[in-house]
């Protein structure tokens, strides 16, 4: 069995010392959704929200949730992310969005945790600027879909 890798010895939390790690190409993927009523959907789609495009503020929210990823999660690294991409589908066979999230960067640690808080926080948006027109929205199936590089090599989630 594996050890947790933020525990020291004694078993307090710690952040990682990456500091000897080489830097490599690092890619994360995650996904989400967050489902709603068909007419909240429809509104989306057809922009007619009064606060707004939706998928426009939902989608820089996410980018912005991963660059400050480090000041929301207390052991993550601050990274130097060189790309960030999140991209929002609606699919109204099943009434939701479905928010997908690809983080890169040249450095010593993964960036799983930035996207996981991009499509995370994209999420919280959608919700947020919903909320008044359907409360009954369900934010879940967030996961981590794929990571490249570093030591542990490439993960694939098998679905």
């Amino acid at each position: 069995m594996s050890k947790l890798t933020h525990l020291d010895r004694y078993g307090n939390a710690m952040m990682v010392d990456v500091g000897e790690k080489t830097s490599t190409l690092r890619v994360a993927i995650a996904r989400g959704e967050v489902i709603m009523a068909f007419d909240t959907l429809k509104l989306i789609a057809e922009g007619g929200h009064k606060k707004g495009d939706v998928l426009s503020v939902a989608r820089i929210a996410g980018i912005q949730a991963a660059k400050n990823c480090s000041q929301l999660i207390p052991l993550c690294h601050p990274l130097m992310l060189t790309s960030v991409e999140v991209v929002m589908n609606l699919d109204s066979d099943n009434s939701r969005v479905i928010i997908e999230a690809t983080c890169k960067v040249n450095g010593p640690t993964g960036v799983e945790m930035e996207a996981l808080t991009a499509v995370s926080v994209s999420a919280l948006t959608i919700y947020d600027m919903c909320k008044a027109v359907d409360k009954e929205m369900t934010i879940g199936d967030i996961s981590l879909l794929e990571k490249q590089g570093g030591r542990s090599g490439h993960y694939k989630k098998v679905v």
